[in-house]
C-alpha cells in the first residue's frame, strides 16, 4: 500500500512538472532598480547595456561606459553578438558604428558615400570583417565588407517589408509583413521557416522557436510542434523583453526584472 501510495504521488508530481514547463512557468531570479529608457540586452560577461537619452551606455559592477554620436540622430538598433565588435545602426543617417568592447569608435560606415547606392533599412554583423545589409533601394540582402569597401548581393530582389529581423555570423533571418518567417545564409539561399502568430514585439530563438508579446502577454511558439502557450508568472506592464541562456529579461519603466525559464 505505501509504494502505491509512493508511486502516485512520483506520477501526479510528474505530471505537474510537466505541466509548468508546457505552460512556460517563469522564475523570479532578481530585480534591478533602473533610471533608463531602453534596455539593450547582457553580454557573456553579465554587462548590463542600456540606451539613456540617446546615448549607449554598458554597465559592470564598477565601470560605466558610455557612447554619444548627436550627429547621427536616433540609434535603431544595437547589435550585441560580438562584444569585442558592436554594431550600432542609425538608419536616419544611413550609417553603422562599430564600437570595440570599451565603446570606442573603430569604424563608422556612411553608405550614402558609397559608389554603389545603397540605403540601409537592415542591418547586423556578420563573419570575415562584414556586415549583413538589407538594401531597400534593390530589395537585395547582402554582404558588405568594410575593410574593402565592397557589396555583395546574394539574394534575387523580393516584395515585402521586413516587419523584423535579426542575424548572427552565418545567417540573416527576417518576418515579412505578412508574419512568413525567413532564413538567409552567407551563401544567398532562403529557407522559409514557417509562419509565426501576429505579434508586437518577438525575438527568435533556436529550433524554429520564437518568444513574443500581444496584447502586453508573453508567449512562446514552437513552429516545429505547431504550439504556442503563455508564459507566466512574469510582469503584465513592460517596455521590452529580452532572452539569453535561459534567462528572461523583463524592462519596465523603473526595473529590469529576471527571471529563470527553461525554454524546450
Amino acid at each position: 500500500m505505501c509504494k502505491k501510495i509512493i508511486l502516485l504521488f512520483f506520477v501526479f508530481h510528474l505530471t505537474d512538472m510537466i505541466a509548468q514547463e508546457q505552460n512556460g512557468k517563469a522564475k523570479l531570479i532578481s530585480t534591478q532598480n533602473t533610471d533608463i529608457d531602453a534596455f539593450v540586452g547582457f553580454d557573456v560577461m553579465e554587462n548590463l547595456y542600456y540606451i539613456k537619452n540617446n546615448v549607449l551606455y554598458k554597465k559592470s559592477e564598477d565601470e560605466l561606459w558610455q557612447y554619444k554620436n548627436v550627429s547621427l540622430g536616433k540609434i535603431t538598433k544595437i547589435d550585441l553578438q560580438n562584444q569585442l565588435k558592436i554594431m550600432l545602426f542609425y538608419e536616419n543617417f544611413n550609417t553603422i558604428i562599430l564600437l570595440d568592447n570599451q565603446l570606442s569608435e573603430t569604424q563608422k560606415i556612411n553608405f550614402s558615400e558609397n559608389e554603389i547606392p545603397i540605403i540601409v533599412a537592415a542591418a547586423g554583423i556578420a563573419s570575415q570583417n562584414r556586415v549583413w545589409i538589407y538594401n531597400s533601394l534593390t530589395q537585395q540582402i547582402g554582404l558588405f565588407d568594410y575593410l574593402k569597401n565592397t557589396f555583395q548581393p546574394i539574394t534575387h530582389s523580393f516584395k515585402g517589408s521586413l516587419k523584423y529581423y535579426t542575424s548572427d555570423f552565418n545567417s540573416f533571418q527576417w518576418i515579412d509583413d505578412k508574419f512568413n518567417w525567413y532564413s538567409c545564409d552567407v551563401f544567398g539561399k532562403i529557407t522559409t521557416l514557417g509562419k509565426v502568430a501576429e505579434f508586437d514585439q518577438i525575438q527568435v530563438l533556436a529550433n524554429q522557436i520564437v518568444l513574443f508579446s500581444k496584447d502586453g502577454k508573453l508567449f512562446l511558439q514552437n513552429l516545429k510542434t505547431n504550439s504556442i502557450f503563455p508564459i507566466e508568472n512574469v510582469e503584465k506592464s513592460f517596455k521590452n523583453f529580452y532572452y539569453k541562456d535561459q534567462i528572461l529579461s523583463i524592462f519596465t519603466n523603473q526595473e529590469i526584472t529576471n527571471y529563470k525559464i527553461t525554454i524546450p
